[in-house]
């Protein structure tokens, strides 16, 4: 997808629905981001971990069953190093539990557009009726972006401090090798095959783009790497930004288990708009959200969906398929699909481990998707709807085995450990403060000036940060449009690195501004 718009470039299944693996982390990331932005948690909160988290598979951090350690370190090795036992200690201490956090989740995705997603965990293992789409996956990439900009610079991040061990980035190698490319995130699953939602950008073009179901780590980058430049290729020079709408709903979630059990349905905050149309799920609470800017438009935004998940679970397709998409479409039912023998939590424990960290393949199989041409979609037993001509989004289908070699089946992924319950430690009550803090100190942002075309301020932002690539190294440019002009500026910076950024700037009598967070 055309990342300014939303608009849809390319689409291949992009509506079918599939394991997400570990781009499951960017809606668990999203929801960490939303709490600190309405200031129920800062990010040096310490979290205690669950029995539960500690004996999450890999790959994880190396949590330990009572350890408490801040929502900062969790939040850099879920984006960075992908870690499972992260992720689940960020769900439980948020919402009180796994399934608790995961309806949350459902929610809030239901709230974005993601009209084909349904989360059963927070750090993305296989389990039953935990599915997504490209389509989905990519809208919620682009609202990463826009939505928290000043967080965003994470995933682009190769290795970072976690706390107890500096972790390296599961996607370095893309990062490394594509230009532009800036985020955002990886997965992997036997059941899902190699994922990856990816978000560049050149000039004035972001292009947003999801595979689903790649067959290595080097095939899937390739594949990524053609839609890429086809969104390049196609996207309009200039082009009106779209910034997406502000979630619809929202409801305080409670400091604990106990409490929110024994209290009343919490107060929901009404705006004086109507309350939002979209479709939510009858027990989710819902508001209006009408937000002053875009840093703030999050700020009075968090799902809270029905502490039970639903009955029944959508069928996930099965197959080798790659795609991705944006918001806003509708899709045929997928076919029924079945999930063949269970493996040991050994394997899966092993599998995950070996396939974040799998070198790219010396050879690919299959011929992969060019800008002319899309891939043919493979013989896979779920039905690949036609992208909605309406809705927009990036798509690319890798197709890589014979047509005559029927699909190797789905394999759950059966993970033996402790349920969040009496056996393990209540999440300590989360402190509630008036106001977001800062992201560790990376908070920070300066401004350029402002400029009479979109093409002038981003070749600005680049001209600065080839000047100053050490300084500028994870910041995110960002332009900002209004009737005055359009605003150059760098977010996701320390407080050092802007004022000394800001000085370079200023002795040679350019304009530098410094803004706090």
């Amino acid at each position: 997808m055309d990342g300014r718009t939303g608009k849809q470039i390319h689409a291949q299944n992009a509506d079918t629905r599939l394991h997400p693996a570990s781009l499951t982390k960017m809606m668990t990331l999203y929801m960490a981001f939303t709490a600190i932005e309405r200031g129920q948690v800062r990010l040096d909160t310490r979290f205690t971990v669950s029995s539960r988290a500690a004996a999450e598979p890999p790959s994880r951090l190396g949590l330990r069953a009572g350890q408490q350690i801040e929502l900062r370190y969790l939040i850099r090795a879920s984006a960075v190093k992908s870690a499972n036992d992260a992720a689940t200690a960020i769900g439980e201490n948020l919402a009180g539990s796994v399934p608790q956090f995961a309806a949350q989740m459902t929610g809030m995705a239901q709230a974005l557009g993601m009209r084909n997603t349904q989360f059963r965990n927070a750090n993305g293992l296989t389990e039953s009726g935990h599915f997504s789409t490209a389509r989905d996956m990519s809208t919620l990439g682009r609202r990463l972006f826009y939505d928290f900009p000043q967080y965003y610079s994470i995933f682009s991040r190769r290795s970072a401090d976690a706390g107890i061990a500096t972790v390296r980035s599961t996607n370095r190698t893309f990062l490394d090798n594509y230009a532009g490319a800036d985020g955002i995130k990886t997965g992997y699953t036997r059941a899902a095959g190699f994922n990856l939602t990816a978000s560049a950008q050149r000039g004035s073009k972001r292009i947003i783009a999801t595979v689903m179901g790649g067959t290595s780590t080097a095939q899937r980058n390739a594949v990524m790497a053609d839609l890429l430049d086809m969104g390049f290729g196609k996207a309009p020079t200039r082009v009106r930004e779209v910034k997406p709408e502000p979630p619809q709903y929202i409801v305080e979630r409670k400091s604990s288990r106990k409490v929110a059990a024994a209290a009343a349905p919490a107060a929901v905050a009404r705006s004086a708009r109507p309350a939002a149309k979209a479709s939510v799920p009858a027990a989710v609470a819902q508001a209006s959200v009408t937000p002053a800017s875009l840093n703030s438009a999050l700020n009075e935004a968090m799902a809270l969906a029905a502490s039970a998940p639903p009955a029944t679970a959508p069928p996930v397709a099965s197959g080798r398929v790659a795609s991705a998409a944006t918001p806003g479409s509708t899709r045929p039912p997928a076919r029924p699909a079945s999930l063949a023998s269970a493996t040991t939590a050994t394997e899966a424990a092993v599998s995950e481990a070996l396939a974040e960290a799998a070198p790219a393949a010396p050879t690919m199989i299959g011929g992969l998707a060019t800008s002319a041409r899309p891939i043919a979609a493979p013989r896979a037993r779920a039905a690949a709807p036609a992208a909605a001509a309406s809705t927009a989004s990036v798509v690319a289908a890798a197709a890589t085995e014979p047509a005559a070699v029927p699909p190797p089946p789905q394999r759950a992924e059966t993970i033996v450990g402790e349920t969040f319950g009496a056996s393990s430690r209540e999440p300590r009550p989360v402190e509630r403060i008036a106001r977001a803090s800062s992201s560790g100190g990376q908070a920070w942002a300066i401004s350029l000036g402002r400029y009479k075309s979109r093409e002038q301020a981003d070749e600005r932002l680049m001209q600065l940060a080839m000047q100053e690539a050490e300084l500028l190294s994870g910041a995110l440019r960002h332009v900002r449009e209004s009737s005055k002009g359009y605003e150059a500026t760098f977010v996701g910076l320390s407080k050092g690195a802007a004022s000394k950024t800001c000085a370079h700037v200023s002795a040679q009598k350019l304009r530098c501004d410094v803004t706090a967070p």
